[in-house]
């Protein structure tokens, strides 16, 4: 592929994004603007508002399990398109609005009287007076998050088995936030068969990725793309096919072509 038909692929995908982009705020202005109506005057507001990003931030949260599952499973080599390189952008992006609402999330309710959580239960465990256990589930969850988002970003600049095992923590802050939700937010019959919903996907997903045979995983690739990043390299100018055997059985040998 020459130098121009790469340039108009960017072009095509930079002028794609910002149309997505544009098009979710007003979705989501139109949205926010809604609730605001509904709940305007409610002394029940923040609570409601909490809430509904802690729902979110969930959903976004399995998301991005879900995407982190796939870009590891072996299947993966069949999907040729987006790229390797799109789908971990994408991952890292998802990242980003996964933190933007469980920030909201946290704010608004320790900032709540109504919720009796304040900012000591919101970033201490047991410190709360609202449901300890399910909040303390919660604040861990949180905490195994950032660790696990931290980690991530060091790909490309410290090597994989540094970063990699921690990144892996990103599952069990899954399963902390699920508990959490389930145990402090569950209020009608709708809600509790979402948890159970997403929870059984992300479970048969894991279970089909870690019973594979061998398997792929998305942390070469994704320190390639951040070394090619802070190159100034694309990542997708020079590809090439990586087969990769179990690291679960310790070997980190490979061949490429």
């Amino acid at each position: 592929m020459d130098q121009k038909a790469i340039d108009a692929r960017s072009v095509t995908m930079a002028t794609g994004l910002v149309v997505l982009v544009t098009a979710s705020a007003f979705v989501t202005s139109w949205l926010i603007g809604l609730g605001v109506q509904r709940v305007a005057g409610d002394k029940m507001a923040p609570w409601i508002l909490g809430r509904s990003a802690g729902v979110t931030s969930y959903l976004l949260l399995v998301g991005l399990v879900l995407l982190g599952l796939v870009l590891s499973h072996p299947a993966r080599a069949r999907i040729r398109r987006p790229s390797s390189a799109t789908r971990i952008r994408a991952h890292i992006s998802l990242s980003v609005f996964v933190l933007v609402f469980t920030v909201l999330h946290i704010v608004v309710l320790a900032t709540d009287k109504y919720a009796n959580v304040g900012w000591w239960g919101a970033f201490v465990p047991m410190g709360s007076e609202y449901r300890p256990l399910p909040v303390t589930l919660g604040v861990i969850g949180f905490y195994a998050g950032i660790a696990a988002g931290l980690t991530a970003a060091l790909a490309g600049r410290v090597a994989r088995k540094v970063w990699w095992p921690i990144h892996k923590v990103a599952i069990v802050s899954l399963i902390l936030v699920w508990l959490h939700g389930v145990l402090a937010g569950i209020d009608t019959p709708a809600l509790l068969a979402v948890y159970i919903g997403t929870g059984a996907l992300v479970v048969g997903v894991a279970f089909s990725r870690y019973t594979s045979t061998t398997h792929r995983d998305e942390a070469e690739d994704l320190a390639d793309v951040r070394a090619t990043e802070l190159s100034g390299r694309r990542a997708d100018t020079a590809p090439r096919a990586v087969v990769y055997t179990d690291d679960v059985l310790g070997s980190d040998a490979r061949r490429s072509s």
